[in-house]
């Protein structure tokens, strides 16, 4: 029953009430990207596979530049990486924006997180299971090591909530989202500051 309905009805509850509630933040944080990311944008927005699959645009705030070489290749993400960005991804709150996608719809407050779309042949059978729920802005493995983990333990991290969902599980991904985010840990990966691509199971 919590799995089918009153997931989704807290999903939308919560939502709304966090969005009330960080509004004014939200706004200091588009003035600050505005002139950050030299005005080119204050959101990022990317094709993502939901649940079964399903494509949706993800919207989060934009932490870097579309600064390019002379060869018109953009710059790496560390180089495009502002300073307010790097606050902001740090301490998750560039991940504000999908409140909005949860109350569409297309995400939980918990669950898998939405990878890129060219990652979707990439995975073997069991790996692809993420995709039986909606994808979250804090999950399992986010709590478990985040962008510090390898692929392969992520995904089994991910494949362990979608038989495990419950909303005591829930409700502690919360508060250790919560304790994460303070102590700001596994942000980064151990030789990038983003996670790598992932390259397949080979």
């Amino acid at each position: 029953m919590y799995r089918r309905f009153f997931k989704r009805l807290l999903d939308f509850l919560f939502a709304l009430l966090v969005l009330l509630i960080v509004c004014p933040l939200m706004l200091v944080l588009c003035v600050g990207l505005f002139f950050a990311n030299k005005k080119v944008g204050i959101f990022f927005f990317q094709e993502r596979p939901g649940r079964n699959g399903k494509n949706f645009r993800v919207i989060k705030f934009k932490t870097m530049t579309d600064e390019r070489d002379h060869n018109g290749v953009l710059l790496s993400d560390e180089k495009r990486l502002t300073r307010i960005g790097r606050v902001v991804r740090s301490t998750s709150l560039d991940e504000l924006p999908q409140l909005i996608n949860v109350l569409k719809g297309d995400m939980s407050l918990i669950g898998p997180r939405p990878l890129l779309v060219q990652y979707l042949p990439l995975y073997n059978k069991r790996q692809a299971r993420r995709h039986e729920v909606r994808p979250g802005i804090t999950g399992w493995a986010q709590v478990n090591g985040r962008n510090a983990i390898s692929w392969q333990q992520k995904f089994e991290y991910d494949v362990w909530y979608v038989d495990h969902i419950s909303l005591g599980l829930d409700v502690r991904i919360l508060f250790l989202t919560i304790k994460k985010v303070l102590v700001r840990e596994g942000i980064t990966s151990s030789t990038s500051s983003t996670m790598e691509l992932f390259t397949g199971n080979n």
